[in-house]
């Protein structure tokens, strides 16, 4: 999903003669990742106990009256006396959203490089550490308004970013920027979620510092436990009925599958949409 520009990178041509991208992203032992701030266990607040969650990217409407947890985007407002994640696009544009030129990632022909599976959506260019402190100073903006509206917890979409980025930064250029982004969002006093990603394994919690992690299909791709593993019961998991290979009674049966797990219609539309789905165990 998405809700977030590039530096012109140069060109030379690979083993097959075709263009590739570049950048000067440093190596992986060259790129440093900042320290995360320390946590204010009393301003932070994890995600409550045996959760249930309603994901609201899509629109806002009324959650379930024992809805725990409700997500949506940083453009709404959050539920009243209930647990609310605030949804940002961390590592990509948001539709329509403008950003300098400098911070948007380009590939060798000068076009701006977009996510194939969101193409309003380009990707933001974090290939060097002034990018990152100056995305990151960006998406603050962003953060500091989910606190103020009243959100209690943040999560920062696209972190996989770096595997559509042909090259031009990778997973430690990721890591880096990500911790910058949960350091601002802690000082905001929001506990923080890691969106996807299962490789990162522990690193999302100890050297990045998220709180709780968000996963989209990790039972239909068999990747629960990469995330409960790190993150016990602070995981949120959203299955899509366009894509179950079960039954929604027969996954629910899936010992792997998180306690805090929705199924959900792929474009998250509000209870009064055609194609609204929302179930749970």
């Amino acid at each position: 999903m998405a809700v977030a520009a590039l530096a012109l990178t140069g060109c030379v041509a690979d083993s097959s003669g075709q263009a590739a991208v570049t950048s000067s992203t440093p190596t992986a032992s060259e790129t440093p990742t900042p320290t995360p701030t320390p946590v204010d266990p009393l301003a932070v607040v994890p995600l409550p106990a045996a959760a249930k969650v309603d994901y609201q990217l899509g629109g806002a409407y009324d959650p379930e009256p024992d809805v725990t947890v409700v997500a949506r985007d940083s453009g709404q407002q959050p539920v009243k006396d209930v647990y609310s994640i605030c949804y940002v696009n961390g590592f990509q544009t948001q539709p329509g959203e403008l950003w300098p030129n400098s911070l948007v990632l380009h590939d060798a022909s000068g076009e701006k490089v977009t996510d194939p599976d969101w193409p309003d959506e380009n990707i933001l260019d974090i290939s060097t550490p002034d990018n990152r402190a100056a995305i990151a100073d960006k998406i603050a903006v962003t953060v500091a308004g989910c606190a103020g509206a009243g959100f209690d917890a943040v999560e920062f979409d696209n972190l996989d970013s770096f595997t559509r980025a042909d090259g031009a930064f990778g997973i430690e250029d990721a890591v880096a920027y990500a911790t910058l982004l949960v350091t601002s969002a802690h000082r905001a006093g929001l506990a923080v979620g890691q969106k996807n990603t299962p490789e990162l394994g522990a690193r999302g919690r100890d050297e990045i510092g998220f709180d709780f992690a968000v996963s989209e299909e990790c039972q239909r791709y068999d990747e629960c436990a990469a995330y409960t593993g790190v993150y016990g019961d602070q995981v949120i998991d959203i299955e899509y009925s366009d894509n179950m290979m079960e039954t929604w009674t027969a996954i629910c049966e899936d010992p792997q599958l998180p306690p805090a797990s929705v199924l959900r219609d792929r474009k998250l539309l509000p209870d009064d949409k055609p194609g609204y789905v929302a179930k749970y165990c």
